[in-house]
């Protein structure tokens, strides 16, 4: 598909693209796409989100499942991007998560900065590859399968 994007992507274009509402719509914006190959993106990670009532009182640090819906999340952008028109019209389902690694916490104040990469499609599912990263170190990365549905 031969269609223009225009850079940055704001939270009502990203909306727009996913299903996901708060509190559990975790990029903010996209700042890089490269068709059917890749993405840039990023969550502002606030200590208003409501999972560090919890994770943990007195020491917030953002759950490491939520770092890898992020990257799931950015990933299926890059998806949706490439249907054009019928953008949103799918839902993508997280199927498997492997050679996942966290290598430091992610904590109120923090940008999570999220580049995510198609590895390969095989009919209707996308192996990804995420690296999550704040002030340019390593958070996480993990390869991520979801598979595709329609919402109706």
């Amino acid at each position: 598909m031969n269609m223009t994007i225009k850079l940055p992507l704001d939270i009502q274009a990203i909306q727009h693209l996913l299903p996901h509402r708060y509190p559990f719509l975790l990029v903010d914006r996209v700042t890089e796409f490269e068709p059917e190959k890749r993405i840039v993106a990023y969550k502002n990670v606030t200590f208003n989100e409501p999972f560090f009532n919890g994770h943990f009182p007195g020491r917030s640090v953002m759950p490491g499942v939520l770092i890898i819906e992020a990257m799931a999340q950015a990933g299926g952008l890059i998806t949706q991007l490439g249907y054009g028109p019928e953008a949103g019209s799918k839902l993508f389902y997280m199927v498997k998560v492997e050679n996942t690694k966290f290598s430091r916490t992610v904590v109120p104040g923090d940008r999570l900065d999220m580049e995510v990469v198609i590895k390969r499609r095989i009919r209707n599912m996308a192996l990804y590859h995420g690296i999550a990263r704040v002030d340019g170190q390593q958070a996480a990365c993990s390869e991520i399968l979801c598979a595709e549905t329609s919402r109706d």
